[in-house]
């Protein structure tokens, strides 16, 4: 489905009249003929981010505009999946991972306490597609739809249910043939459920290869627990 370029960290997804999806800086609805993941140097500061991704995408001529996510995963460790209609392309690391328990007791503390502003840019970035058409709010449905299978992938697999700066891209092709829904229950929604699992066990596999996935958010290098409670009510 994607026509997959990576050159000097910059990973362009190009696809001709696509409706995108992005929950990712700048992000929204858009249409445009390529969609982009982008690795970020150790220690990355900088806060202009729409210069900073033209710079880079010019730096190495990708001239097509389109939404793009920031990562500091090494592009060696994308891994992409197909299932039926869908495609999913992912980067995945945990080295800022977010935890929520859920049996917490620990209602002393405030918000503020529960946010750890210096947060990395490790992460994990989905961007998947379908082939067919879908309705704004059917697109809306494939973005949860992924969010959740990387959410139960990442469980599973790492204890965490995601990072502080994960971002997920969903996109289709207006011009395809029209579903009217992508749930999970959808054969449009079990591709991208199965595309999202193979691929982010795949990437967490190769980045992990050689080192080792933290076991506590005191391990990881950097993440946050959120641990405030909320006061809950009857309607």
């Amino acid at each position: 489905m994607f026509e997959t370029t990576v050159r000097n960290d910059v990973l362009r997804l190009a696809r001709p009249e696509t409706r995108w999806l992005s929950s990712g800086w700048d992000g929204g609805f858009t249409d445009a003929n390529a969609a982009y993941n982008i690795s970020v140097p150790e220690g990355f500061e900088r806060t202009d981010l729409d210069a900073y991704i033209d710079e880079r995408r010019t730096e190495v001529g990708f001239d097509r505009s389109g939404p793009a996510l920031l990562t500091g995963v090494d592009l060696r460790h994308a891994y992409g999946a197909r299932c039926g209609s869908v495609e999913a392309v992912v980067t995945a690391g945990i080295s800022n991972p977010a935890a929520l328990p859920i049996n917490s007791n620990t209602g002393t503390k405030t918000l503020a306490d529960a946010v750890d502003e210096d947060s990395d840019v490790g992460t994990v970035n989905v961007i998947l597609g379908t082939s067919h058409a879908l309705d704004d709010g059917s697109l809306a449905t494939l973005l949860s739809v992924v969010v959740e299978a990387k959410t139960a992938t990442l469980l599973a697999d790492t204890g965490f249910p995601g990072t502080t700066t994960d971002a997920v891209i969903a996109a289709c092709d207006p011009n395809g043939e029209g579903e009217t829904f992508a749930g999970s229950g959808t054969p449009v929604g079990a591709a991208a459920r199965v595309c999202v699992r193979d691929a982010v066990q795949a990437s967490l596999r190769s980045r992990y290869a050689t080192r080792t996935i933290p076991s506590s958010v005191e391990e990881a290098e950097y993440g946050v627990t959120t641990a405030v409670q909320s006061e809950t009510f009857r309607l």
